[in-house]
């Protein structure tokens, strides 16, 4: 039996941060950093069924194209994440009356639709890239036993020698995307790649204000990494744990995010929504059929 303080069930008999029953979720979740986009997306949905937030969390359940789809805003970085997809899988596959794991295992596709910024001159503004690996900066994965198990160790040792990676940073993890999902979800108008979830926004993803970096190379040496003819192609602040957790707990993930900055060309594009609603459709679209 898991203990009350591993496990905080709300009075209601919700679980604790996402406020959702089991009852409420579906196989096939949404992920979104923003709340807002929660809205956007549950504009899309039909029948729906609540409409919960707590925090950054917002969740809903509706039908799109008569696939039932559950969306929750996750907010930003792998802490969240952590968060998330641990709550999610509680209630697929918890008791939360018994606190006993159920007998049978239930299998969720978590599928995440972020914004990034690209690390390679050729993904243009408004591109849509799907993320065949992620590389985790936040060390979260390096928390819970059998990280090997589900990680590219060769691709890490590959990675960790080309940047001289520093001794004081946490060690990167690496870890594949669900092949279900990509063969559903990839279509030959998106780019595929190798995406970094990095802890933080500034530093941690080269930007200068105020602090220098501890490593002022290291982007630079990221554009130029290449491991068995991959390229990582993007930052975000996800990815890489929804991956690593979901692989652990046996679950499908993915993640596709819209290019909204180029690091490489010093380009931006704050007005990238029109683009965001184009990739939700898309998504929605091919994950219904």
């Amino acid at each position: 039996m898991i203990g009350s303080s591993e496990l905080i069930v709300n009075a209601d008999g919700s679980i604790f941060h996402l406020h959702l029953k089991p009852e409420q979720l579906a196989d096939h979740v949404i992920l979104v950093g923003d709340p807002d986009r929660v809205k956007l997306i549950g504009n899309l949905l039909t029948d729906i069924e609540f409409h919960i937030q707590n925090r950054e969390f917002v969740s809903t359940t509706g039908i799109f194209n008569h696939r039932r789809l559950t969306v929750v805003s996750t907010g930003i970085g792998t802490d969240n994440i952590d968060i998330v997809v641990n709550e999610l899988d509680a209630l697929a596959n918890i008791n939360l009356e018994t606190r006993l794991v159920n007998p049978v295992h239930r299998k969720l596709n978590l599928i995440r639709i972020g914004t990034s910024g690209g690390l390679q001159d050729y993904l243009p503004l408004n591109s849509f890239v799907v993320s065949k690996k992620a590389i985790g900066f936040d060390g979260l994965l390096n928390f819970y036993a059998n990280r090997d198990s589900v990680s590219d160790l060769p691709f890490e040792k590959a990675f960790r020698l080309h940047t001289s990676w520093g001794k004081q940073l946490t060690s990167p993890y690496v870890v594949d995307c669900s092949e279900v999902l990509y063969r559903k979800l990839h279509r030959e108008d998106m780019f595929s790649g190798v995406t970094i979830s990095a802890p933080g926004f500034y530093g941690p993803q080269g930007r200068v204000l105020r602090l220098p970096l501890a490593d002022p190379e290291l982007n630079e040496k990221i554009e130029s990494f290449s491991f068995e003819g991959q390229k990582i192609t993007n930052f975000e602040m996800e990815c890489s744990a929804i991956y690593g957790l979901s692989k652990l707990l046996g679950h499908e993930a993915l993640t596709i995010c819209l290019i909204i900055a180029n690091r490489v060309k010093k380009e931006a594009n704050s007005s990238y929504h029109e683009s965001m609603e184009t990739l939700v459709r898309i998504v929605l679209e091919h994950l219904s059929r």
